[in-house]
């Protein structure tokens, strides 16, 4: 009888191990996936930094023009004012 639980006992603590290893292993084709997801999270993280450095570009360029733009307006309403003046 004694033998018999030893043997059982054996037997499951085998079947506790092959089925602990075959759950919390990693395949190689997972990590392949793993490393393929990787690599794709570097390549959009690179085109995301390079969008902002793009976005920033744009909006210095936007703010040079707005600015260039308030110019012309002061200037086109001071010479408005000096044709008024001048009766023209």
């Amino acid at each position: 009888m004694k033998k018999l639980i030893n043997k059982a006992l054996v037997a499951v603590l085998i079947a506790g191990a092959i089925g602990f290893t075959a759950c919390s292993g990693v395949s190689e084709e997972q990590m392949a996936q793993l490393d393929a997801l990787r690599s794709e999270v570097k390549a959009l993280e690179k085109e995301v930094n390079g969008l902002k450095s793009e976005k920033s570009a744009l909006e210095r360029e936007i703010a040079e023009k707005n600015s260039k733009l308030d110019q012309c307006n002061k200037e086109k309403a001071e010479t408005k004012k000096n044709l008024e003046k001048i009766g023209l």
